[in-house]
This record gives C-alpha cells, sequence and structure tokens, in this order.
C-alpha cells in the first residue's frame, strides 16, 4: 500500500457546471479521503456523470474548486488533470474494436503521476483478470461486456492512476460479472486504490462503499457513512426509489 498523502484524494468546492445555456450543477460540494470507495447515488439526470466528467474537464464551462492529491485542477486541461494520478472509466467503455485485448490494453502511455506511482504490470493485470489473459489475442468486438468492461479498467490500471472513477460499470451486465466486478473493487481497495462510482445498482454499490452522496438536480441533498445506510434506507427510497 502507499504512503498515504495528508491532503483528500479529492476536494470538490462549490462546483458549478454548464453544458452550453444548461446550468446542470449547482454547488457540488464533496470530499473522498485516500483509500476510500465512495458511492454518487441518484436518479439518471441527477448530475452524477456529469461530476465525474466535470473533474476530468470533459463538460463546458466550470466554476469552483476541483482538487486532486491538495493540486487545484479546475483550470487544467483534460492530459494534464490524468497526469494527476486519475484514472476515468465512462460508461460508453471505448473499447477499440479493431484492437485485440492486449492492444487495447497497451495503448494508454503510462502516466508521468506526481507521486511517482508507477502502474499495474501486464503481469499483474492478468493475475487480477484471467479472462483478459485467456482473451489477450481476441479483437475488443470478440470480447462479452463484461471482458470489454474489465478491459477498460484494467487499462487505466496500467496508466498508473491511484483515482479511480467510475462510471456505471456493472450496467447490463449478468450478475455472476457484476460480482467479479464487485470483487475487482475490493481488492483494489486492499491495495489502496481511492474510487469513486456512479452507480444504479444499489444492491452492486452498498456493498462496496464507505460512504455514500445522494444527487438530485445538480447538488449533493445527502451524504451519509456505510454504517449509517440501514438508517438512512427510508430516505433513499424515496429519493432513489430503491
Amino acid at each position: 500500500m502507499t504512503a498515504q498523502h495528508s491532503a483528500p484524494a479529492l476536494e470538490i468546492s462549490q462546483l458549478q457546471t454548464w453544458y452550453g445555456e444548461s446550468h446542470i450543477l449547482h454547488d457540488v460540494n464533496l470530499t473522498v479521503r485516500q483509500g476510500e470507495v465512495v458511492t454518487l447515488l441518484g436518479r439518471n439526470g441527477a448530475g452524477r456523470s456529469t461530476t465525474l466528467r466535470a473533474i476530468m474537464g470533459l463538460t463546458g464551462a466550470r466554476t469552483g474548486s476541483i482538487k486532486v492529491n491538495g493540486v487545484e485542477a479546475i483550470g487544467l486541461a483534460t492530459h494534464k488533470i490524468a497526469h494527476l494520478g486519475i484514472g476515468y472509466c465512462p460508461e460508453e467503455r471505448g473499447i477499440f474494436s479493431s484492437l485485440s485485448t492486449e492492444e487495447n490494453l497497451m495503448l494508454p502511455p503510462k502516466l508521468t503521476v506526481a507521486s511517482g506511482e508507477k502502474g499495474m504490470s501486464v503481469a499483474e493485470i492478468y493475475a487480477m483478470f484471467p479472462n483478459l489473459q485467456e482473451r489477450r489475442h481476441s479483437q475488443g468486438t470478440r470480447l462479452s461486456g463484461g471482458e470489454q468492461q474489465m478491459l477498460a479498467v484494467a487499462r487505466i490500471l496500467r496508466t498508473g492512476a491511484r483515482l479511480l472513477l467510475l462510471d456505471e460499470i456493472s450496467e447490463g451486465l449478468a450478475p455472476v460479472i457484476v460480482q467479479g466486478l464487485a470483487r475487482m473493487i475490493t481488492t483494489l481497495k486492499a491495495k489502496g486504490y481511492t474510487i469513486v462510482m456512479v452507480e444504479q445498482n444499489f444492491r452492486f454499490a452498498a456493498p462496496l462503499a464507505d460512504r455514500f452522496y445522494v444527487m438530485e438536480h445538480g447538488q449533493i441533498v445527502e451524504t451519509f457513512a456505510a454504517s449509517e445506510l440501514e438508517a438512512k434506507m427510508p430516505v433513499l427510497t424515496e429519493l432513489l426509489g430503491v
């Protein structure tokens, strides 16, 4: 496990975000400590995916503050933000269909991360994802949805990123594959990775997270620790329909 930084892995304050004229995020404040798994809950359109995209600089205008390991990132270009040690796994996965599994895996360059953190080796990745080793010569289009999702995550682990932003990684996947993704997140947490998940699948997300933020209409409306989950279920049922 890496040495803990004194600064939070991610600290967002008074974040406002627009897509063109549309004001999407309104004064979002959240903090993720080193080594935590934090889940953003909310209905579709609540602003959860936009929050991840805003962290990476992939939205329109942004104001406020986004600090990564204590470094202000709000004014940085997307490639500079990645070099702060963030790996972003978007909902659409972005697997190149004409490339093999291994070619996809090798595609992103290793980051020169400020912390000096080295990414996982291909051998380490294959040890974590044996399916990918078996399919290493298969074209991206021939992988199952679950294998594509594992490849999308594996690709960012190779870069050296230690803060992972995972957008709906369980969506549309069979329960047995979702269980495999849950084991992956548990393993990554044990290795000291920090993870922010946007998840619609509450059953998948609930046992994994240390803390939860609930979003509605582009704002944080609830935040609570895993130990408070049971007590918060009536509120979550009302907000999320879970």
